[in-house]
């Protein structure tokens, strides 16, 4: 009877989340505690992404202001041998000085990985060994504090000197290096504690190209092991992916079924597949957009069911004013107006009770969340959670585990 009305409280608590309506992801973590903040950070983000490489020299990372409207920004690159560019100028930092940075990031809703290999390097055709050279990159993110890792297994501008030429021996090499890869990284930097994404070029997604299967193969072995993909719509012929058509809809007979929603087509989830454009065209040999237009190529895939995201090559050549361009009204950028600091005297607000169908189930204003061993099922709601006397929606629990379970990662939901 007490597990049953347990249960049944619960329930009704989770059937309630989210019947008010959305706000930006970044207002609503500007809205939580520290301690509820603390929770969220240890979450994988969910669509829409906004990625931001940085592989430029600078001598630090960027404020929260310059690249506001971002909430992944990726240190590239960690090589075989160890740190290079902008992953080295983190790997020098003081430890203060990365906490301090990481800790500005959590609270913006923004999460710091490192970008792996690049153009510079060619893992299968070198001989890496997939499970020590995973343990070993593993290692350096856990050691740097980092929220996850990119596979940028690269293939820029179909160069014989990079891994394009592994996928072009069709041997399946390729894609079976990627897939133990992925697997061996995933034992060491756990799904939902670390991020893991890749950024392949967007023709290793066209059908019966690939000898070894291609990006459609590595999907169907380890894709449930992958957050999102950053898919390379440049550096692929002059006039590949630059037309909203060619990016979304019907790419061209070089790269057949390689446009956003032919790979959807293929069998990729759709809210996995992000669009990677170059911020200048001097960011990359061919396959930039204007910003304007992109922004309405993100609208027209927007309105046809996509919420996957933008990742951009880099900073600071694009920053908040870039992604706040290709938002537009799709994902338009947070109020950045200050909350009032309260003064004189405060009054106690008492804990609100839910409304309609949440009637008598009580709004929750601590921190965390206690959730019976029995619901270990993602579960999306109806109701704002309360967190720190402010209303938070919408919310979604992910994976949870143990006797009871805080809610640990929570995911704030944005559409």
């Amino acid at each position: 009877m007490h597990l049953s009305l347990t249960l049944t409280t619960a329930m009704a608590a989770f059937a309630c989340i989210g019947q008010v309506a959305s706000v930006p992801l970044e207002e609503t973590l500007r809205s939580l505690t520290p301690k509820a903040r603390n929770v969220l950070k240890r979450a994988t983000p969910v669509a829409p992404y906004f990625v931001l490489y940085s592989d430029a020299y600078v001598s630090t990372e960027p404020t929260v202001s310059e690249i506001s409207g971002f909430n992944v920004f990726a240190l590239s690159f960690l090589l075989e041998y160890g740190a290079a560019d902008q992953a080295q100028e983190w790997e020098e930092l003081t430890a203060a000085q990365r906490a301090s940075i990481l800790s500005e990031y959590d609270a913006a809703g923004i999460s710091l990985i490192v970008s792996l290999f690049g153009s510079t390097e060619t893992p299968t055709s070198s001989g890496y060994d997939p499970i020590d050279t995973a343990n070993t990159m593993a290692a350096w993110v856990i050691e740097y504090g980092l929220q996850g890792v990119d596979i940028d297994y690269e293939a820029c501008c179909m160069m014989s000197d990079n891994d394009f030429a592994a996928f072009d021996a069709g041997t399946g090499a390729a894609e079976q290096w990627l897939g133990n890869f992925t697997t061996q990284l995933r034992t060491q930097l756990p799904q939902g504690q670390y991020i893991l994404t890749h950024a392949p070029v967007a023709p290793w997604f066209s059908p019966d190209m690939w000898g070894g299967g291609g990006y459609l193969w590595v999907n169907s072995m380890v894709g449930d092991m992958i957050d999102w993909y950053n898919v390379q719509f440049y550096n692929q012929g002059t006039t590949e992916y630059t037309t909203c058509n060619g990016l979304l809809y019907s790419s061209s007979t070089l790269w057949p079924e390689s446009a956003l929603f032919q790979i959807a087509d293929s069998g990729v989830p759709l809210d996995k597949l992000v669009i990677g454009k170059p911020a200048t065209a001097a960011q990359a040999t061919n396959g930039y957009i204007d910003p304007s237009l992109l922004a309405s190529c993100v609208s027209s895939a927007y309105a046809s069911g996509w919420d996957g995201g933008v990742m951009v090559w880099e900073y600071p050549y694009a920053e908040s004013s870039w992604i706040a361009t290709v938002r537009g009204d799709t994902w338009p950028m947070p109020s950045t107006t200050p909350t009032p600091t309260s003064t004189g005297t405060t009054t106690a607000t008492p804990t609100p009770t839910g409304t309609g169908n949440c009637a008598g189930v009580a709004a929750w204003a601590a921190d965390v969340v206690v959730i019976p061993e029995v619901l270990k099922q993602p579960m999306v709601g109806t109701c704002g959670l309360q967190a720190g006397g402010r209303r938070v929606t919408p919310l979604e629990v992910p994976r949870m585990s143990g006797s009871t379970t805080e809610l640990a990662p929570l995911q704030a939901v944005v559409h």
